[in-house]
């Protein structure tokens, strides 16, 4: 827990994430990757020299079967604002358009409505739970199906919104977030999206997968590209005269 917190750390650091004294809004879908990214940003609040606030905020997609009440619950443990909002982007993305490929429509939906309710309630930033292997995919799968080189950056300000989105936890691997997630018996939720495992992602994924049993450094290669070219935003100060985070 130390050591992620720390990783954490190292890349708000890194990318001048979080300013003294205000609010991070956690973007809280109820998956792993997003209740982990709330931990571990409550803990480094709590010692970080900028001093920073967090709040937590869900956007109810609409699915059904989906309950929040234990991340409620679970905020209420932190001692960490809980706010919600209720969708029907589920309805819209699979009933009344009947989306070929739902993600990116939902995505955008998803991401609209999350700014709505945290600029509702006077916060300007928001972390999302994009990890290390999340950056590493998206960068494959921008070559591989749609011919340009561009992965989504470390931080990005919205200018029609004001919004500025965050991503802390592009240090941690996937499967550091998996086992800490089981560790701490985080409440998932468990999507119940029919696109669920069903998606360009996925495939990429399981490329990569496939790849690294011949080539084990692969994604650290990528990885490392990304920041060395570097692509817009990913460059971090003095990189050459240090190594890579450490990434399990």
């Amino acid at each position: 827990m130390q050591r992620m917190v720390g990783l954490v750390r190292r890349c708000v650091d890194d990318y001048h994430m979080i300013e003294p004294g205000e609010t991070v809004a956690v973007g809280v879908s109820g998956g792993k990757d997003s209740l982990l990214l709330l931990t571990l940003l409550h803990a480094l609040s709590e010692y970080h020299p900028a001093q920073f606030h967090v709040a937590a905020f869900t956007v109810d997609m609409g699915f059904e079967g989906m309950d929040f009440s234990p991340v409620e619950d679970y905020c209420k443990k932190l001692g960490v604002p809980y706010y919600t909002t209720k969708t029907e982007i589920a309805k819209i993305v699979f009933d009344w358009r009947k989306e070929q490929n739902p993600c990116s429509m939902c995505a955008k939906m998803r991401r609209g409505a999350l700014n709505n309710l945290i600029l509702e309630h006077g916060v300007t930033k928001v972390a999302l739970g994009h990890h290390y292997d999340d950056a590493v995919e998206t960068f494959l799968m921008s070559l591989l199906y749609e011919g340009r080189i561009s992965c989504f950056e470390p931080v990005t300000h919205l200018d029609r919104t004001g919004v500025t989105q965050i991503r802390p936890m592009l240090y941690i691997a996937e499967k550091s977030a998996v086992s800490m997630a089981k560790k701490l018996e985080l409440p998932v939720v468990k999507s119940t999206c029919p696109a669920d495992k069903n998606t360009k992602r996925e495939e990429t994924k399981q490329l990569i997968a496939a790849l690294s049993k011949t080539y084990p450094d692969l994604k650290t290669k990528v990885f490392g590209a990304m920041q060395r070219l570097p692509l817009p935003q990913w460059g971090v100060d003095d990189l050459r005269r240090r190594p890579l985070p450490e990434v399990e």
